[in-house]
């Protein structure tokens, strides 16, 4: 792409987001390291990211939205890192994942997390420990990608076959037939045990998420985490994925906090909607000094290309303190 190019469409992007929100011209001239996260004065902010979640969202085949793409928009759209969905990669060769580590460093992104899909909430031994060694070989693929955090879920008892119809109950699900949920505690438990020498062997902290199942809510992941009691698994704050008292649920997860995904919902949500009070949300967290990183994670129905940049400078005002 050309520099003239380039240059027109950053332009694009922080025109269409200082539009619907109102930002004067003199604010939207910010320099580099002002729009990058970098203190200035008396401001420190935290670092802002965004999954390439934001812009597939699984609407179509991901060779529409492939990685190269993403991390070309969030370095031009002023991001400071970038997230990547393990589903959305094209492949886990060795030279594809060291090619999208050199595109993102040139790019001036850090690649600050990985999102990755798991379930250990199975009766049966033979699925978990397959569930077990994907897991391990996920965290080898953040290993050979740099990235210092990966995504973890409990999983769930997959008594709701439509994602659909779980959202629309809330994320709320039947047991197994036969079973108890504190058994569903033990295999998640003595699962992720198990992938924990791995994690510290690689230098990954691994992020349990509220994703549902298990992790539903605060109290059913910090069950899991308090248990394994090891620094090399700690949580991923997902602020859209409490569907009631959101903000007393994320106030009990920030202290073990390790990564913050926010989600916005520019167009509607595409399961539903929440108004999420962002500077609430980046006060619970300025109280335990949490200062790694914020990932937006857009799920709404507008252009990811207009919506992704209102979502930036969303997350980056509330996210933006003073000393």
């Amino acid at each position: 792409m050309d520099t003239t190019r380039r240059s027109f469409i950053r332009k694009a992007a922080m025109a269409a987001a200082t539009a619907s929100l109102g930002i004067s011209c003199s604010d939207a001239k910010k320099s580099p390291e002002e729009g990058r996260g970098v203190s200035s004065g008396t401001s420190r902010r935290n670092r802002i990211g965004v999954s390439t979640y934001s812009f597939w969202q699984f609407n179509g085949p991901k060779e529409n939205s492939p990685i190269e793409d993403c991390i070309e928009n969030a370095a031009r759209m002023g991001f400071d890192g970038i997230e990547f969905l393990l589903m959305q990669m094209q492949s886990e060769e060795n030279s594809y994942l060291q090619k999208l580590k050199r595109q993102s460093f040139h790019a001036g992104l850090d690649i600050m997390g990985f999102s990755t899909h798991q379930g250990f909430v199975w009766p049966e031994k033979s699925k978990r420990d397959e569930e077990i060694a994907k897991t391990i070989r996920q965290i080898e693929l953040a290993y050979m990608l740099g990235i210092p955090t990966m995504r973890l879920n409990t999983g769930r008892w997959n008594t709701t076959k439509s994602f659909d119809d779980l959202m629309a109950n809330k994320g709320i699900e039947p047991i197994l037939e036969g079973y108890t949920v504190d058994q569903g505690f033990e295999w998640v438990i003595d699962a992720i045990g198990k992938c924990i020498p791995t994690a510290e062997k690689c230098g990954v902290v691994l992020g349990l998420e509220n994703h549902w199942g298990l992790g539903r809510t605060a109290a059913g992941v910090l069950r899991i985490v308090n248990a394994i009691d090891s620094p090399w698994l700690q949580i991923t704050s997902d602020t859209g994925n409490f569907l009631e008292d959101q903000y007393e649920q994320l106030e009990m997860m920030a202290p073990k906090t390790f990564l913050i995904q926010a989600k916005t919902y520019y167009g509607g949500g595409k399961w539903y909607t929440l108004d999420i009070d962002y500077q609430r949300v980046a006060e619970i967290f300025r109280k335990v000094d949490y200062m790694g990183y914020v990932s937006v994670e857009f799920e709404g129905n507008e252009d990811p290309m207009t919506a992704v940049p209102k979502s930036l400078e969303l997350v980056r005002s509330a996210f933006t303190f003073d000393s």
